[in-house]
């Protein structure tokens, strides 16, 4: 089980990626149209720099629904290596079969 705090920060991250998402996108369309004159651009990349660092998306980090635990992470069923471990044993994810041989 990750601790408590770093799930919660992860959380928050989130959310600020969600909150700043749409004046980030405009502000990088500014930064990329080279059509635009340098000054503007430039001041368009001081108004970036000056967001949170946590509002970008590429500071985000997947983790298991169940535990919060960060490595080890499946995309498609949003768990862990362990909990998919687990729950399959029990059964509870269909189709899925623990192999023995």
């Amino acid at each position: 089980m990750a601790k408590k705090s770093m799930v919660e920060r992860e959380k928050k991250r989130e959310h600020l990626v969600q909150k700043f998402a749409a004046k980030r996108a405009a502000l990088k369309d500014v930064i990329n149209d080279q059509s635009r004159p340098m000054e503007e651009r430039f001041k368009a990349s001081l108004k970036l720099a000056d967001l949170p660092r946590n509002s970008s998306a590429t500071r985000l980090h997947n983790r298991c629904q169940l535990t919060g635990r960060p490595h080890a992470y499946y995309r498609k069923l949003k768990l862990s290596r362990i909990m998919l471990r687990e729950l399959g044993s029990q059964g509870q994810i269909p189709g899925l079969v623990k192999s023995s041989w």
